[in-house]
């Protein structure tokens, strides 16, 4: 199915707030994160579904929205998915952790 930017957008913002509600709810750390596989699984699927959203916007929607940045989104969850084994996950508890709230905040604002 071809969704709109907006759509996409809107997928985005549930897939972010349930992430983060989800390391809330259960009280989950950096330390968690890095020593619990099963936890980084589970991390990893909407990390995979915000990065294939983004890579899908349109070039315009893009480009109108610069602040955003778009390409390490979409590098992001290609690294997941084709070099997963190499992942850095002190640098994923950042992004995690300190990023996405930020992020969640920028998509709102779209």
């Amino acid at each position: 199915m071809k969704y709109t930017d907006e759509q996409r957008i809107e997928k985005m913002i549930a897939k972010t707030e349930k992430l983060l509600d989800y390391l809330s709810e259960n009280g989950v750390t950096r330390e968690a994160v890095l020593s619990q596989e099963p936890l980084r699984w589970t991390i990893t699927t909407p990390l995979y579904n915000i990065g294939e959203h983004a890579y899908s916007l349109s070039d315009e929607y893009k480009e109108a929205h610069k602040n955003i940045p778009w390409a390490k989104i979409a590098g992001l969850r290609h690294r997941l998915v084709h070099d997963y084994d190499d992942t850095n996950w002190t640098l994923m508890c950042a992004i995690i952790f300190d990023v996405l709230p930020g992020f969640l905040q920028d998509l709102k604002n779209l």
